[in-house]
């Protein structure tokens, strides 16, 4: 069976070839199926938006950009959920800086 997604103001879609939308039992099923062929234990399926939202922050995206793209209401539901990890990449971020700056005087 053929399935595609469709990017819509960075909320995706999933679809059958017609357009129609696949109920939320495929989606979730496959996901299962998927954790399961590679011996993962079961997860929420929300937590793949998680996973996105980190990798986002990872990649450099700004708080507000990751907000609009999750479509929180508001940034600061967005940093609510997701400034500890922010913090700790300025953290890394900071210390690799650190670590320049040290090998630079020798």
């Amino acid at each position: 069976m053929y399935y595609k997604f469709i990017v819509i103001i960075s909320i995706i879609q999933f679809a059958r070839e017609d357009g129609s939308p696949l109920p939320k039992s495929t989606l979730y099923n496959t996901f299962k199926a998927a954790l399961e062929h590679i011996s993962i234990d079961p997860l929420p399926i929300h937590s793949t938006r998680h996973t996105h939202a980190v990798m986002l922050l990872e990649a450099g995206w700004s708080m507000k950009a990751i907000q609009e793209r999750l479509g929180h209401e508001s940034m600061q539901t967005t940093a609510d959920i997701y400034a500890h990890i922010s913090e700790n990449f300025e953290q890394k971020s900071m210390d690799k800086f650190d670590d320049f700056m040290k090998s630079r005087e020798k």
